[in-house]
């Protein structure tokens, strides 16, 4: 073989092991019994230009864990962070950064394995990942990149030949995960909270250096890092909520610095629209029900802002009179994301005075009718009416009115309207009740379901009637989703 292909196409250069030893810990590969490819994404094997044939045929060692590719950094990433508000020193308890991946045009990617067994931050866990949840962050993970959202990545799932136990006896798994970084909110945090100032500073460098090199000339690059990676969580969330998009677990380990969705355990889509809803079994309060989110958001970069207060001045009010002033754009920032995301979805391509409202309305009335909320768009951008409490009520029928009204402002004819609305309200989404069923049956060794999914949701704008079963809310007699951390 080539060197090339010996490696599978691996070319790393692990930058961050140049950061002082307390942010991460080199650690073995944890061997498993018998690592096996369950699942491969050739498209991002591709896209990375990995030597995708090889890396199927041959690459089952290295994606469970087994074994190492040549030049492989073998980490586990320090970090802590809030918990449903509640500060604790994490880690990366079940993963191993094997390296950061540079791409033929320069990128640079990690590649982590989730599942991979035990580290020094496993806090009494065994660091191992049932074949379940680690198929769900699959599905859901590319659903997401094909909605055009910003988050990690799934190159593959190996099974790991291991049984794991949690309420009863599981089959283990492995997924690689590929991120623009692992670098989070709770990473800064352990920082500030364990490190000295230099540890600060350089974590911040580190990250302008990675991620926004364009503001290390700036006046003060760190305002300007909070400034900018605020713009990236507002946009994100926005676009979250704009498809009814659920994290679940919005502690702040799970908010990354490069603006990507990221920990795809108890996350879900609503059904019906409903600000209050919620489907994580430990979310007991509703801390990060939808309605939520935005808020979340704001409270998490709060914590970021004072982690980089001791680098953003050398004097403390100063340092909090300039975060502060960054940090009360938020609602701002995020409702300009928001209200572009919808306008679109409603076919308003540029704004007008009344448009929050006539947003605001349609929404009120959803949730008073129990409307489905991908299918309520998605119905308005066909063109069609569904014999439902919605739109067959009268309210519904003069705020449409309005909205006809609103659309004869623009240049543009209702069918190039329509064409607009389609190309961005998704047919599909991953149902919850659909992904559950197409999950148990694939560990149940029928995969022909959760392939069949994974292909529609790669394409969540097509209408395809053969498929139709995918757009279909849950029925009332189905029991409510809840979704777990799957640890």
């Amino acid at each position: 073989m080539t060197e090339k292909e010996d490696n599978f196409g691996f070319r790393f250069d692990n930058s961050y092991m140049d950061l002082p030893q307390m942010f991460y810990t080199e650690i073995a590969a944890n061997k498993v019994t018998a690592p096996a490819i369950v699942i491969f994404n050739r498209t991002l094997a591709d896209r990375l230009d990995l030597d995708a044939n090889e890396l199927k045929e041959q690459g089952a060692a290295i994606l469970a864990g087994h074994e190492m590719p040549s030049g492989a950094a073998q980490i586990a990433q320090a970090y802590a962070g809030h918990q449903f508000g509640h500060f604790n020193m994490l880690g990366d308890g079940r993963a191993l950064l094997i390296g950061e991946h540079i791409t033929k045009d320069g990128e640079r990617y990690d590649i982590q394995l989730k599942g991979s067994g035990r580290t020094p931050y496993s806090r009494g866990g065994d660091g191992r990942a049932a074949l379940g949840p680690m198929l769900r962050e699959f599905i859901i993970s590319e659903a997401m990149h094909a909605l055009s959202i910003p988050t990690t990545r799934s190159l593959a799932i190996a099974a790991t030949g291991d049984v794991i136990y949690r309420e009863k006896a599981l089959d283990g798994a492995v997924l690689t995960r590929i991120a623009a970084s692992h670098l989070r909110v709770g990473t800064f945090q352990y920082a500030a909270q364990f490190g000295e100032r230099s540890d600060v500073k350089a974590l911040a460098d580190y990250a302008i250096d990675r991620h926004y090199p364009e503001i290390r000339k700036a006046d003060n690059p760190y305002i300007a890092l909070l400034e900018t990676v605020l713009e990236k969580q507002a946009a994100l969330i926005a676009k979250w909520q704009s498809v009814g998009f659920i994290h679940g677990v919005m502690n702040t380990d799970n908010m990354t610095i490069s603006g990507e969705t990221i920990d795809y355990g108890p996350c879900a889509f609503m059904d019906t629209y409903n600000t209050s809803t919620v489907f994580s079994s430990i979310d007991t309060q509703g801390r990060y029900a939808y309605g939520n989110q935005p808020a979340i958001a704001s409270w998490n970069l709060t914590r970021f802002a004072e982690s980089l207060l001791p680098i953003i001045h050398e004097n403390e009010e100063e340092a909090v009179r300039l975060a502060q002033g960054i940090l009360e754009k938020f609602p701002s920032v995020y409702k300009a994301h928001y209200y572009s995301e919808m306008r679109e979805k409603l076919g308003l391509l540029y704004p007008g005075d009344q448009d929050e409202q006539l947003i605001n309305e349609l929404l009120q009335l959803m949730e008073y009718n129990d409307a489905d909320y991908t299918n309520t768009f998605r119905s308005l951008a066909e063109g069609e009416r569904p014999n439902n409490k919605l739109f067959q009520s009268e309210q519904f029928k003069q705020w449409e009115k309005a909205w006809f009204e609103r659309i004869e402002q623009q240049d543009m004819t209702k069918e190039e309207t329509l064409q607009v609305m389609k190309s961005v309200n998704p047919a599909v989404i991953p149902r919850n009740h659909l992904v559950e069923q197409a999950i148990e049956e694939f560990v149940a060794g029928k995969p022909s379901m959760f392939a069949e999914m994974l292909q529609v949701l790669s394409n969540p704008y097509d209408t395809n009637e053969q498929l139709s079963k995918y757009t279909q809310p849950p029925t009332d007699e189905e029991p409510p989703f809840v979704s777990y951390c799957g640890t």
